[in-house]
């Protein structure tokens, strides 16, 4: 496929605190996570149609080999230079993606000029090969590996993201990134009921925020819109996880869900405040589908929300 930008403004991440700009290697990532919600905002995009997919599918990949050059012509042409996220909506080191080296080869065009900070988001380890080029950035480089659970639960997670990297393998890269001096963040999203939304769950979490040296901690619940959380409990289900696909159900309803995001963001403060990292933290919120109750019980206590929408 053929993408026609390199490099977009993105003011929605921008509300978020992540990027003033977006890169993305394609229109579907190959991590297959069955929460993914990106299908939301590219159903409408011509080249699903073309192709005979679903933007809803999964089971394959749509990537543009050809992304660097464009984000080499746009990382000049651009006036305006901000912060880029590598990614948004794809991975770019997702296995489709590594076939084509993108995620490096987008790096590289991007730092060539040096007004431009990146902020990378991936699932992968493999983003730890190229550690060698960004040690000669590592002030214009933030790395972030999305952390969706604890190692006690990498078979379970096995089944909602199939294609990615484990959670015990990104904690390490993040670990590897911190011993080398190069900057991190966290990035939980989304932390899934049942899963990660345990108080000692999150504890964990943000001890590990510390051993990491984590510029910024961000974490955000589940969508509750679209079709996702049907799929997470479906693929629980069928890879014989009842108890987490239970959990997963229960927060289908408007209600269970406002509940476990009030939850979700009280164990959080608890957590940052006690480790004295509050000031790192950003929960990443759409207030809309909160119940009233729970909307007034959060307003009582943002600290930390980023509020969207």
């Amino acid at each position: 496929m053929t993408l026609k930008s390199g490099i977009v403004r993105t003011p929605e991440f921008e509300k978020k605190g992540l990027a003033t700009h977006a890169v993305n290697v394609g229109v579907k990532c190959g991590n297959g996570c069955w929460y993914c919600s990106s299908g939301a905002v590219l159903r409408l995009l011509e080249i699903f149609k073309t192709c005979g997919e679903n933007p809803f599918g999964f089971g394959y990949a749509m990537v543009d080999p050809h992304t660097p050059d464009r984000v080499a012509r746009d990382a000049q042409r651009i006036k305006q230079r901000g912060k880029i996220q590598l990614c948004t909506l794809t991975d770019a080191w997702a296995p489709e993606a590594r076939t084509y080296n993108l995620g490096r080869r987008s790096l590289e065009a991007i730092l060539s000029d040096p007004d431009w900070t990146v902020r990378i988001l991936t699932k992968n380890a493999a983003i730890e090969y190229d550690f060698d080029f960004i040690t000669h950035y590592r002030d214009r480089v933030q790395i972030g590996l999305s952390i969706t659970a604890g190692p006690d639960k990498t078979e379970v997670m096995k089944a909602v993201e199939p294609n990615a990297s484990s959670n015990t393998e990104r904690m390490a890269v993040l670990r590897k990134a911190h011993d080398l001096g190069l900057r991190t963040y966290l990035m939980a999203c989304p932390i899934l009921p049942g899963i990660m939304d345990t108080p000692d769950a999150l504890t964990k979490l943000i001890q590990f925020a510390g051993e990491i040296g984590a510029e910024e901690i961000f974490a955000e619940p589940i969508n509750s819109r679209g079709g996702g959380l049907k799929l997470t409990q479906e693929a629980l289900e069928t890879a014989g996880y009842p108890i987490e696909a239970q959990a997963i159900q229960k927060v289908r309803s408007q209600a269970n869900w406002s509940g476990y995001v009030a939850g979700l963001l009280k164990c959080l403060q608890d957590s940052t405040r006690k480790h004295n990292v509050l000031s790192q933290l950003r929960f990443l919120l759409y207030p809309s589908r909160l119940t009233p109750h729970a909307l007034a019980q959060i307003r009582q206590d943002d600290a930390g929300v980023v509020w969207l929408g």
